[in-house]
C-alpha cells in the first residue's frame, strides 16, 4: 500500500503533554505514528517550552518557528493568537508537496484560506469555541488589561472564524461544539471526534479515600475562579477533608483557604503527586464555567480517580452523564459530598466505565477514524 503522509502544524510544542491542548496534540501523534502514518510536524515555538527531542521518535520531520509577537501581531484585525503564529518558512515547507494538513486548533489557522493550498486537504482540529472561551475568561479575569484584551481577542476570534469554510473538514472534541459549528458553517464536513489522551485502561482503585480533590492549572483564570467558587461556596461549609491541587495557585486562592481549617492548597505537585492525589482521593470534584471543547482532565479522572463530581457545564457534549455525579448548586453539591462520603468505590464501577470509556474515547479506535476521514476522500 502507498505510504500515507501528514503535515501537522501545532499552535504550540506538543511535549510535555501536561496541558489540555497540547495533551490532544501528542497522543494524536503517538497513536497515528503506531497506526505507520508519516507525520510532518511544524511547530509555532511559545516562549516557555523547549523544542523536544521526544518528538522525532514519532514524526519523519520537526520544524520550529519562531512566534511572531509584540507590535507587530498586536494591531490587526486577525486575532493576536493566530496573526502572530504566521511564518513565511513555514508556508514554504508546506509547499514542498501535497500532502494533507492538519491545522491544530483555530490558533494555527492563519494559512488555511491561503490560495497556494488550494486544491490540498485541509483539516481543522477544533478544541474550543475560540470566542467563547475568550469570552469566558474575559468574564473571569480580575486584572483590567487582561480583561480588555480578551474582550478585544474574543471579538476578533468571532469575526476570523469565518475561515473555517475553506476547511475540507472538521474534526470536533465534543457534541456541543459540533452542533455550534453545523448551525455556523450549514453543509461543511464536521466530523464529531474526541480528544486524543494519555490513558489505554482504567487504573481506579477500589475502596475509599479520606479527602476531596480539585485540580488543575489555577494560574488560568477559569480554573481560579472554579477553585475559588468551591472554597467559598462549598468546601467552607463541610467539614470534610478537601485539597486544591495544581500549577501556580494565585495569592488569593490561599488567602481563601486559609479562612478553612480543612481545605489544604498543594501547589505544583509534580505527576506523580497528582496522579497520587487523583487516584486517593474519596472523589474528584470538577467544575467549570466554560461549557464549549472537552475538559481531557475530566477523561483523566475518569480513567484514574474513584467518584467524580461534576456539573452540567464540564460534561457539555460529552455522553459521560452515567460515570459521574452531577451537582450544579452549591447545595447539590455539598449533599453529594455529604451522601458519598462513606460509600465504597466498586470493581463493577470501574468495569461500567471501562466498557464505556474503550467504546467512545480509546486512542485506537479514533486514531483509526481520523485516518478514513483523511485519507479516504
Amino acid at each position: 500500500m502507498p505510504e500515507k503522509h501528514l503535515h501537522i502544524v501545532a499552535f504550540d510544542v506538543p511535549y510535555p503533554p501536561n496541558y489540555g491542548g497540547v495533551i490532544d496534540v501528542f497522543y494524536k501523534i503517538k497513536a497515528l505514528h503506531e497506526k505507520g502514518i508519516h507525520l510532518h510536524l511544524h511547530i509555532i515555538e511559545y516562549p516557555g517550552r523547549d523544542r523536544a527531542p521526544e518528538l522525532e521518535s514519532y514524526c519523519d520531520t520537526v520544524r520550529y518557528y519562531p512566534r511572531v509577537t509584540g507590535l507587530k501581531s498586536a494591531y490587526s484585525l486577525i486575532p493576536y493568537i493566530v496573526i502572530s503564529r504566521r511564518s513565511s518558512s513555514m508556508m514554504d515547507d508546506l509547499l514542498k508537496d501535497d500532502y494533507p494538513i492538519l491545522f491544530e486548533g483555530l490558533h494555527s489557522c492563519y494559512y488555511l484560506d491561503d490560495p497556494r493550498l488550494k486544491g490540498r486537504v485541509l483539516i481543522y482540529r477544533e478544541s474550543n469555541i475560540e470566542h467563547q472561551y475568550y469570552f469566558n475568561l474575559f468574564k473571569v479575569e480580575h486584572n483590567l488589561y487582561k480583561k480588555a484584551y480578551f474582550l478585544v481577542e474574543s471579538i476578533k476570534l468571532y469575526l476570523y472564524q469565518k475561515v473555517l469554510q475553506h476547511a475540507d473538514v472538521m474534526l470536533v472534541v465534543s457534541k456541543g461544539d459540533r452542533d455550534y459549528l453545523q448551525k455556523a458553517f450549514i453543509g461543511k464536513e464536521i466530523q464529531y471526534l474526541p480528544s486524543f489522551h494519555a490513558n489505554t485502561h482504567v487504573t481506579s482503585a477500589e475502596g475509599q479515600g479520606d479527602y476531596f480533590l480539585y485540580h488543575g492549572n489555577i494560574e488560568v483564570p477559569e480554573n481560579e475562579a472554579a477553585a475559588s467558587f468551591l472554597i467559598r461556596k462549598v468546601f467552607g461549609h463541610t467539614k470534610h477533608r478537601m485539597i486544591i491541587a495544581g500549577m501556580n495557585p494565585p495569592e488569593s486562592i490561599y488567602n481563601l483557604a486559609e479562612r478553612y481549617e480543612n481545605v489544604e492548597v498543594i501547589p505544583n505537585p509534580n505527576d506523580a503527586q497528582m496522579s497520587s492525589l487523583i487516584r486517593d482521593a474519596q472523589a474528584n470534584i470538577l467544575v467549570t464555567f466554560q461549557a464549549s471543547g472537552l475538559k481531557l482532565k475530566l477523561l483523566n479522572t475518569l480513567y484514574n480517580g474513584r467518584f467524580c463530581i461534576v456539573n452540567n457545564a464540564m460534561l457539555s457534549g460529552t455522553d459521560l452523564e452515567d460515570l459521574c455525579i452531577i451537582g450544579n448548586t452549591p447545595e447539590e453539591l455539598i449533599s453529594i459530598l455529604n451522601e458519598i462520603d462513606n460509600q465504597t468505590f466498586t470493581r463493577q464501577m470501574a468495569e461500567q466505565r471501562e466498557s464505556v470509556l474503550q467504546q467512545n474515547f480509546s486512542n485506537i479506535v479514533n486514531a483509526d477514524r481520523m485516518i478514513e476521514i483523511i485519507f479516504n476522500r
